[in-house]
């Protein structure tokens, strides 16, 4: 499944479209190559300065209310002086342990405001996950939403002196009692002052902002630092050169706020332009588009399989009947891209590559199809041994660039413009760079993605790293194995894996399906003639696992790590397992004498 290049006849056209938006994008342009990590600026100044400028305009919704910008600077105040005379100070953590609501955002920036880090953790984390978090983050104290409490009493007694033994509590619209080991913070900030703190004026864009939990597909997650140079980058680079919002539209967040794409992203994009944010308590596919009417919604966030999960939902004769017009966010797969774009009725598609660690992003500013959009800092994409699992560094040392149409390494360059923040772990930071790539003493970040070279500094993303497997010689994208078998109309969601087996050299494929289908209703020769079509023989994977459901993270990222542990080893799961083997024109369930013949390297693949 080639990915589409982009030429020069592609970029006319798209700059052509554009024309009258064009100084918008040249603002943001010019705000983000002009951004120095040593101004005196913040994310609660900007709020400050959005307040005077826009005043009494819609700037947080939420259900039934609405707090306008000047309202919900005042509400931050008096919690940043409530936080202040806890003894918050400059560099100190505070955790933020909320559902989606507003208090999740004003206490956000209240802490941001006070030059403190606000680390947000995962709501759906417990027990010793969430232990882990705090303690490898160590805040000075957490508040924490009434429906959240006992998730975190659970584990408050494990905390160390350091971290606190008061903390505060967020009612979540009712008037339960604090809790004890308390302070409620809507009463403790009721009478405090709502002027601006005098110490947000001093502080600088270096300044670490946000600890930013990475997803933990792969083990416990770590701890990134979104300083505020970086999520000022996003606001200009994402937020006023790619979705150029207006001070009259309305976003829509479904996506949990401990999350980059709503907690910059988004909000970078509605507090840059002067507009509103609307939040969701949560994702609903059942709700979304209501929702989207009921607020108006012009612009809504996204991520990875969000979107499939619309697609998938029956067709409404409402569907293209919405105001959406211009969406953000990662991970809309080329496989539905166009067919998303006309069924809701989508002017415009802001995808953007980004990470948590990663130090620049790619924004598809031109609104072209299929891409992740390009990237005016710099950065390289090189060649990568899949089954070494390292870059090619060739006779003189160095790493090689790939051409136009290849998929490589991402690599984005460390400069005193564009630093590493990298995790609280020091250790892993320092695991995540490449140096002496192209010269000695030059320093790259690895992001750990392969992303195709499409031309005219535009990128669009191919796999993770770990993810792509070698097998009969050739490199296999679990990307554009997954999205051969979801074009298949019975097939819901599929996650496509390399396993070992006994004999072969490499990996072979393995795809864990949900169907819409009975096993026994599923139409196997159709299914294979049509994987058959959509991938090269080495591509197609020899086993299929149907699953009732995939596992997934709460930012809609499949957990592939035990489906790589279990591969085909039935005694290890109930679900059924399919296998395409030698001399067979058809997935065909996988019996015992199959699985003892594979074990006892018989089987020649």
């Amino acid at each position: 499944m080639p990915t589409r290049t982009v030429s020069f006849a592609n970029i006319l056209r798209s700059a052509l479209a554009l024309a009258p938006e064009l100084p918008q994008m040249t603002t943001g342009l010019v705000k983000l190559v002009s951004l120095h990590p040593e101004r005196r600026l913040s994310i609660g100044r900007l709020l400050e300065k959005q307040a005077q400028r826009y005043g009494k305009r819609p700037f947080l919704k939420y259900q039934e209310k609405t707090w306008s910008y000047d309202a919900a600077n005042r509400q931050v105040n008096r919690f940043s002086h409530a936080l202040a005379q806890a003894n918050i100070q400059p560099g100190d953590r505070v955790a933020i342990l909320m559902e989606n609501r507003p208090e999740t955002l004003l206490a956000t920036l209240a802490i941001l405001k006070l030059g403190a880090i606000a680390t947000m953790l995962n709501t759906s984390q417990r027990n010793n996950a969430l232990l882990h978090s705090l303690t490898i983050t160590k805040p000075t104290v957490c508040i924490v939403g009434e429906e959240l409490t006992e998730v975190f009493d659970d584990i408050k007694h494990k905390l160390s002196e350091t971290q606190g033994q008061s903390h505060f509590f967020v009612n979540d619209n009712s008037t339960t009692h604090t809790p004890d080991g308390y302070q409620n913070l809507a009463e403790v900030s009721e009478d405090m002052p709502d002027t601006n703190p005098d110490i947000t004026r001093t502080l600088k864009l270096s300044s670490p902002a946000l600890y930013i939990f990475t997803s933990g597909t792969t083990g416990l997650p770590k701890a990134s630092v979104m300083s505020h140079f970086r999520w000022f980058k996003a606001m200009a680079g994402i937020g006023m050169m790619s979705l150029r919002l207006k001070p009259t539209d309305i976003l829509y967040c479904a996506l949990p706020l401990y999350h980059n794409n709503a907690l910059t992203v988004s909000l970078s994009a509605v507090m840059g332009n002067g507009a509103s944010l609307a939040i969701a308590r949560k994702f609903s596919v059942n709700r979304f588009w209501d929702d989207i009417r009921h607020y108006g919604a012009t612009s809504f966030c996204y991520i990875g399989e969000f979107c499939r999960y619309l697609l998938n939902h029956p067709t409404r004769p409402n569907d293209a009947d919405n105001p959406v017009r211009t969406i953000i966010g990662n991970g809309l797969r080329p496989d539905i891209w166009e067919t998303f774009k006309e069924r809701f009725r989508i002017l415009s598609i802001s995808e953007f590559y980004g990470a948590s660690e990663v130090n620049l992003v790619f924004t598809n500013a031109l609104n072209l199809d299929k891409t992740a959009g390009t990237c005016p800092m710099a950065y390289e994409v090189v060649r990568y041994d899949v089954q070494n699992d390292c870059p090619v560094r060739t006779s003189n040392g160095f790493m090689e660039k790939v051409n136009k149409g290849e998929s490589g390494l991402l690599l984005t360059k460390v400069t005193r413009r564009m630093p590493f923040d990298g995790y609280t772990d020091k250790d892993a930071s320092q695991k995540k760079l490449y140096r002496d790539v192209f010269r000695a003493g030059d320093c790259y970040i690895n992001t750990g993605d392969l992303v195709v070279r499409q031309g005219w500094r535009h990128i669009a993303f191919s796999d993770r790293i770990g993810d792509t497997f070698r097998w009969k010689g050739e490199n296999v994208a679990t990307s554009e194995v997954e999205a051969a078998f979801t074009s298949f109309s019975a097939i819901e969601h599929a996650v496509t894996y390399g396993i070992s087996l006994p004999g072969a050299d490499g990996r072979a494929g393995m795809t864990a399906l949900v169907v819409s289908e009975t096993e026994e209703n599923l139409n196997l020769e159709a299914l294979t003639q049509h994987v058959c079509r959509q991938l090269p023989g080495y591509a197609i994977p020899l086993f299929l696992r149907i699953c009732d459901s995939q596992q997934m993270t709460t930012t809609f990222k499949y957990q592939k790590t035990t489906l790589k542990k279990e591969g085909f080893d039935t005694s290890q799961f109930n679900d059924p397992v399919l296998a395409l083997l030698p001399g067979n024109q058809h997935y065909q369930p996988l019996k015992t004498k199959d699985l003892e013949q594979i074990h006892a390297g018989k089987v020649r693949f």
